[in-house]
């Protein structure tokens, strides 16, 4: 187990805000999940004192989290499709049905888990122990590209161009709803859906509610009878972020149950989200790339169905 503390003070600007929502402002990669289990534990002390989620504080606070991770175990015989390798950055394809990183202690059969069988160095790059060197993550049912720093100073330059919007990244979606404009933009801010855990929903007022703002542009590819082809370009995916859009327009994903979806027969849990196509275009430190993933075969057989 590795403990690492991140400290920071509170400005005028955020005087008066929750704690937890300064904790999760403060430290990427965390979330609301994980400020909660932090001030559960403990973990969050406000000027030396062990704070609550729910507290606030004047500015020139001091806060102290306190971050335990464990590091994931290699394992050599997890497969792993390696689509670009640099000394510097890896792009690698995640199949359907893989978590990204594990979500516990001693969890095995993840992307991470593999990652560090081939690329040891990986480890202590980044947030988290449990995520070395993840730029971003996909969902477990979702398959495509994951881009993976090396060093430090990559994951610095990658993070900052995907918060920035400069991390261009496309998607490959199928629906079972017929009839969509041929593209279209949804700008629905997102948050939490408090009647069902692990969903988010479209906010409507988001100035009163938790929200984030979030926009999915699509353009429709090829129409079947019974199915509707989509890209799907989004400058930062939050989470579920497709997912809730597409539900809230009427077009959820098929297989996706947990917002509507159409059934896919067949396919156990896995939802028909691609991620197909990611790109930087350089900067002095990191050079440019370009990476696609074609349509897998289960959607590809989807399709056609």
């Amino acid at each position: 187990m590795t403990t690492r503390t991140r400290r920071f003070v509170v400005n005028a600007a955020e005087a008066g805000e929750r704690l937890d929502r300064l904790v999760v402002r403060h430290v990427p990669g965390l979330g609301r999940r994980g400020a909660r289990e932090l001030f559960a534990g403990g973990a969050v002390s406000l000027d030396g004192r062990t704070a609550v989620a729910g507290a606030t504080a004047p500015a020139g606070s001091s806060i102290e989290v306190t971050l335990r991770d464990e590091q994931p175990l290699p394992e050599q015989t997890l497969p792993l499709d390696v689509r670009l390798e640099r000394a510097t950055l890896l792009v690698v394809h995640k199949p359907a049905s893989q978590p990204t990183a594990p979500l516990h202690a001693g969890e095995q059969g993840t992307l991470v888990n593999a990652l560090l069988a081939r690329y040891p160095e990986l480890a202590g790059v980044g947030y988290r122990a449990r995520e070395p060197g993840l730029v971003h993550r996909l969902d477990t049912e979702t398959s495509g590209l994951v881009v993976i720093a090396r060093s430090g100073a990559a994951f610095d330059t990658l993070t900052r161009a995907l918060r920035g919007g400069r991390l261009a990244k496309r998607y490959l979606a199928i629906t079972a709803t017929v009839g969509l404009p041929a593209d279209g933009v949804v700008e629905d801010a997102l948050g939490p859906d408090p009647t069902r855990r692990g969903r988010v929903r479209v906010v409507p007022n988001p100035s009163r509610d938790y929200a984030r703002a979030a926009a999915t542009h699509y353009r429709v590819l090829e129409t079947t009878p019974r199915f509707t082809l989509l890209e799907l370009d989004v400058a930062r995916a939050f989470r579920h972020q497709i997912r809730a859009h597409l539900a809230a327009i009427g077009a959820p994903l098929v297989g996706d149950m947990l917002y509507g979806g159409a059934e896919w027969p067949g396919a156990g849990t896995r939802h028909a989200l691609h991620a197909s196509y990611v790109a930087w275009a350089g900067d002095r430190t990191e050079a440019s790339f370009e990476v696609n993933a074609e349509l897998p075969d289960d959607m590809r057989r989807l399709l056609g169905a």
